[in-house]
């Protein structure tokens, strides 16, 4: 496939960074860690003669220009609990551009699915600056049993 990204020390490096977070469950303020794995993204609004779909390395500004991905997400919370602490969440998300091609400014809306305590969805909004690079995403879950807020500050190189 020309002009495909291929992983390198670099990306290995990069997705290895973890991004914080804060989640609210049981009455308290926990502190966590998030990574992000995207097995597949969609890029709607990169030029319709460039290769739109991704798997696994996703640049930045084919994700912030307009894009819908599904994808991965291990946390770790330092909670009480052993079972509480590691979890895996999956869903989609859709990026949308706002300043710049996304490039300044750019909001994302996802929903999840997470296994903490037993499971259950959560509904995330996003906004994203520096090319996508940087940004903070707040996911809200209606299930009692899961974090009710999580608050993440996003680092996303790929």
């Amino acid at each position: 496939m020309s002009g495909a990204a291929v992983p390198d020390v670099v990306w290995v490096a990069t997705q290895a960074v973890p991004s914080p977070e804060l989640a609210s469950f049981d009455h308290a303020t926990r502190f966590g860690l998030r990574w992000q794995v995207t097995p597949l993204l969609y890029s709607f609004g990169t030029h319709r003669s460039a290769r739109r779909w991704r798997a696994f390395i996703a640049e930045p500004f084919t994700r912030h220009v307009g894009s819908v991905e599904l994808f991965a997400s291990p946390e770790y919370m330092a909670a009480d609990r052993a079972e509480d602490r590691a979890s895996l969440r999956v869903g989609t998300r859709s990026y949308f551009p706002i300043a710049s091609r996304g490039e300044y400014l750019s909001v994302s809306l996802g929903a999840s699915y997470s296994t903490l305590r037993g499971g259950g969805v959560g509904y995330e909004a996003g906004a994203y600056t520096l090319f996508g690079v940087i940004g903070f995403a707040l996911t809200y879950s209606p299930s009692k049993e899961a974090a009710t807020w999580i608050g993440t500050l996003r680092f996303r190189y790929f």
